[in-house]
């Protein structure tokens, strides 16, 4: 990639995560960061924005970055340490073998994937208090985002996506996204250029005919039919009306009533209307107010 086309990559992808930052209130003033940092292109992306963001940023804020050594047969212990040590961030890598524990549980070939995130979160969540650190910041993109509402909708029959701001469920931490409004496409680019050295998932991103492998090639082939669909399916995540679906929990649908208190306003075909009265039980046809 030429460097003037890369500058421009760059300086995109700061735009919308400096945006979703703003927007959601992802990181305020005295906050100590926890960067979630796999060894995949997403996370080495978005600290490598965040940490260009904390210069120039009008509020201070702490960066650690967060490694979990799951104990993947083959996992290369030496890279994110390595990586990071030139970088000169505080960071910690934590161990633990839920890579076992998985593979106990898990019978061969079914999804890892679900169990795994859960042992992972379990134990980022609580790093997070023992080193002060009231954010914990995820990788997660625009295409995660929209993948995951299609996830859920079509193998869990809800409509939920990864918000991108979270309190947990304990109210113990939060969770931000600063990627929420980047592209993968682009990530990929940025990834490639600066030749981050990637770790691949050998647990989980081996398995073939994943659910979110089938969702994502779904979307891929409606982008290329409408390149704004991803961008538009992710814009009517964030203007969602309750009264238009068929949630009873987030609106009242039980107890709707009419008004016919006041004057009906005009409707600019009340003029051409006219009405057939017909049958026996016909009521005598009363012009409305105007």
């Amino acid at each position: 990639m030429p460097k003037l086309e890369f500058n421009k990559l760059q300086k995109r992808l700061r735009r919308h995560t400096g945006q979703a930052i703003e927007d959601y209130r992802m990181i305020e003033d005295g906050d100590r960061v926890m960067v979630c940092l796999s060894g995949g292109k997403d996370s080495y992306t978005m600290l490598d924005i965040l940490m260009n963001l904390q210069k120039s940023a009008p509020v201070r804020f702490e960066l650690v970055a967060v490694n979990m050594d799951q104990k993947q047969p083959g996992f290369p212990e030496h890279v994110l340490p390595e990586y990071l040590d030139g970088l000169g961030i505080e960071y910690y890598i934590v161990n633990r073998d839920t890579y076992s524990i998985v593979k106990e549980k898990i019978p061969e070939g079914k999804t890892t994937c679900g169990l795994c995130s859960r042992l992972r979160r379990g134990t980022l969540y609580g790093f997070a208090e023992q080193i002060g650190a009231n954010k914990i910041a995820l990788g997660h993109h625009k295409d995660d985002m929209v993948q995951t509402l299609f996830l859920n909708m079509f193998y869990g029959s809800r409509m939920a996506a990864m918000p991108p701001k979270l309190l947990s469920d304990d109210k113990r931490n939060i969770i931000i996204r600063p990627l929420a409004y980047c592209r993968e496409a682009d990530i990929e680019k940025f990834s490639a250029y600066k030749q981050f050295p990637i770790i691949p998932c050998n647990l989980c991103g081996s398995q073939e005919n994943l659910q979110r492998q089938n969702i994502r090639k779904m979307l891929l082939e409606w982008e290329k039919q409408d390149g704004s669909r991803i961008e538009k399916i992710f814009s009517s995540m964030q203007n969602i009306a309750p009264s238009q679906l068929a949630d009873t929990a987030l609106f009242d649908f039980a107890n709707l009533d009419i008004d016919r208190s006041l004057d009906r306003e005009p409707h600019p075909f009340d003029a051409s209307q006219t009405v057939d009265v017909g049958g026996p039980t016909a009521l005598p046809f009363v012009e409305l107010k105007r």
